[in-house]
């Protein structure tokens, strides 16, 4: 079955780094559009990031512009989340998502699939 494992997050200070992967299994990976989305208590989850499928083109949301890159290693399976200057704002779980969309434009919170979630806590 398809599995998207994620691992890295943590616990830093506001201005810190944190690097997330999300490795993906039974699925062709070149076949879908890779993705970061990120939710806090009481609010929907938000589009963050995305790759398409040659990972030539990216997208991201205008408050982290600038400071998080995302990549994917097709030969692994795999897809990054290089998140830098962080702000206590960014504090949230952090959810890897594949979708067969034809685009990354306009990826609300819906995917064929989804990771576990990891959290990522930036201290002030």
């Amino acid at each position: 079955q398809v599995q998207l494992v994620e691992s890295g997050g943590g616990l830093v200070q506001a201005g810190d780094s944190l690097r997330l992967s999300c490795a993906a299994s039974g699925l062709t990976f070149n076949n879908y559009v890779m993705g970061w989305f990120r939710q806090t208590p009481g609010k929907e989850r938000e589009f963050v990031a995305a790759i398409g499928r040659s990972g030539r083109s990216t997208l991201y949301t205008d408050s982290v512009k600038g400071r998080f890159t995302i990549s994917s290693d097709n030969a692994k399976n795999t897809v990054y989340l290089q998140m830098n200057t962080l702000k206590p704002e960014d504090t949230a779980v952090y959810y890897c998502a594949a979708d067969r969309r034809p685009y990354i434009v306009g990826w609300a919170a819906r995917a064929d699939y989804w990771g576990q979630g990891k959290q990522g806590t930036v201290s002030s």
